[in-house]
């Protein structure tokens, strides 16, 4: 089986090894052995957990490019950012420590980057400069990526019933009346995942958009 074995054979398996074992299970042996081969027969694809991690990192944005590509490249840039957000939020936690997962990790496929040229150019087309095109991205990519590791870390702890972040519980340890702010606060930072991505991504499209309207001021 190693002989014809591809790398997409072998970053399938490691995605389907991370959302058995979490990143601190997954191991190339554990890789291997679901695909029914020694570990060194990975190697001719990948020599390292590194590599490994890599080539899984670019698989999660290879279907974020794919998903942004079916949407029209002359669409506003607040929408196509906003979509960006969802899009890549919902594919990382589509894997147990996705998010998590995918920091850090080097880029194996040039044409996931070069995708990112037409949306890049229509951004500038919109006001921005490649400058502070770059910049609104690096934010965003960075909030996105953020909120999801919180986000699948206390969705994990749920599941495996620690009680930190049940709401009751940490009212009673805060002692809300005593504290009310501090409880309502909570309230607003755990319930509603949904409700409050949304709300922050808008946020950060506010800060984006006093980039673009500071490229403006500079070109006036």
């Amino acid at each position: 089986m190693s002989k014809g074995l591809a790398k997409e054979d072998v970053v399938r398996a490691a995605l389907d090894t991370l959302d058995a074992e979490g990143l601190d299970g997954l191991t190339l042996r554990k890789v291997a052995a679901r695909l029914d081969v020694q570990a060194p027969a990975l190697y001719w694809h990948v020599r390292s957990k590194q590599e490994l991690l890599d080539e899984m990192g670019t698989e999660i944005w290879r279907r974020i490019s794919l998903r942004l590509e079916e949407r029209s490249v002359d669409e506003p840039w607040r929408t196509a950012l906003a979509a960006y957000a969802r899009i890549a939020r919902t594919e990382l936690l589509a894997h147990r420590d996705g998010a998590k997962m995918a920091t850090g990790t080097t880029m194996t496929d040039v044409e996931v980057l070069r995708r990112r040229e037409p949306r890049l150019a229509a951004m500038m087309r919109q006001g921005f400069t490649v400058r502070t095109a770059a910049q609104a991205n690096v934010l965003l990519h960075h909030f996105v990526i953020g909120f999801c590791i919180e986000e699948q870390s206390v969705i994990q702890a749920k599941a495996a019933g620690d009680p930190r972040y049940d709401l009751r519980d940490r009212d009673a340890r805060v002692d809300s009346d005593a504290y009310p702010l501090v409880a309502e606060a909570g309230r607003e930072i755990f319930e509603d995942d949904d409700r409050r991505f949304a709300e922050l991504v808008e946020l950060i499209l506010g800060a984006c958009e006093g980039l673009r309207s500071a490229d403006d001021a500079a070109g006036a």
